[in-house]
């Protein structure tokens, strides 16, 4: 009896959707993450009557034909990269990105990631730096003696240093975009690697054409809106529940045709 494969791969279709969904609200307070949706596509169709085929010699076709599904398959994960809210904080090296575009950063391997989550501080040289210590990129030193740091919208940091009336301009982060930014590798601790589905990076000045704005003093929250979560979750509880039925339906079926005496 196909039902019974049929259910299996329904069940395995929906757990995993749970799992995208469990993850999507374990994720709802961390800085710049976007939430994924799974995306489903039937499986190949067994052909019991071709659709199209001859049914008579005078040139008839079946409309119709029969043909049986077997099941579900998970086409990808897709994630969503629309922006989030931003937050205020009184943190000068909080930034966030409002509009397209990544922060560069360095990992200790020499290769370059990618992040939305612009939680920053300065490291022990006073290179501008994540949370794990990677530089990011250019690599930019705020002089030890700055009393404070600004940076406006088109990246440009600026310090203010003891005895001086004007800021010093010290340098100017860089965005980088891609043609699929949903494309991206994500690594954990909100990075992501180029790909080549995600195509080449573009890298470019903050505030221009095809790129976002750098918000100093905020933070990006993540895009997971709790509602929309939470009925996806009992919607795929549901179907987890209808397909275990299928499965229970059609062992009674077959408990009764092997009871026939």
């Amino acid at each position: 009896m196909k039902a019974l494969s049929i259910a299996a791969t329904g069940m395995i279709a929906q757990q995993l959707n749970v799992e995208v969904i469990s993850n999507n609200i374990a994720n709802m307070n961390t800085t710049g993450f976007k939430r994924q949706r799974a995306e489903f596509q039937d499986l190949l169709y067994q052909n019991i009557e071709r659709v199209g085929a001859a049914s008579s010699d005078t040139g008839t076709v079946i409309p119709t034909g029969i043909q049986i599904g077997v099941g579900v398959k998970t086409g990808g994960v897709y994630r969503i990269t629309e922006q989030g809210s931003v937050i205020g904080t009184d943190n000068a090296l909080d930034l966030a990105i409002n509009g397209k575009g990544y922060f560069r950063i360095t990992l200790p391997s020499g290769e370059d990631a990618y992040t939305r989550a612009g939680s920053f501080q300065l490291g022990p040289t006073g290179q501008i730096v994540t949370m794990e210590g990677y530089v990011v990129g250019p690599a930019l030193t705020v002089p030890q003696e700055a009393t404070d740091i600004s940076i406006n919208p088109e990246g440009e940091v600026l310090v203010k240093l003891e005895g001086q009336i004007d800021p010093t301009n010290i340098g100017r982060l860089e965005l980088v975009s891609f043609p699929n930014a949903a494309g991206l590798e994500a690594i954990g601790n909100n990075q992501f690697l180029e790909t080549p589905a995600s195509g080449a990076a573009s890298v470019g000045v903050p505030n221009t054409p095809g790129f976002g704005s750098v918000l100093q003093k905020f933070l990006e929250n993540s895009n997971v809106n709790s509602v929309t979560e939470i009925t996806s979750l009992i919607t795929a509880q549901r179907a987890y529940e209808m397909n275990s039925k299928v499965i229970s339906t059609a062992d009674e079926m077959m408990s009764v045709t092997s009871n026939l005496r």
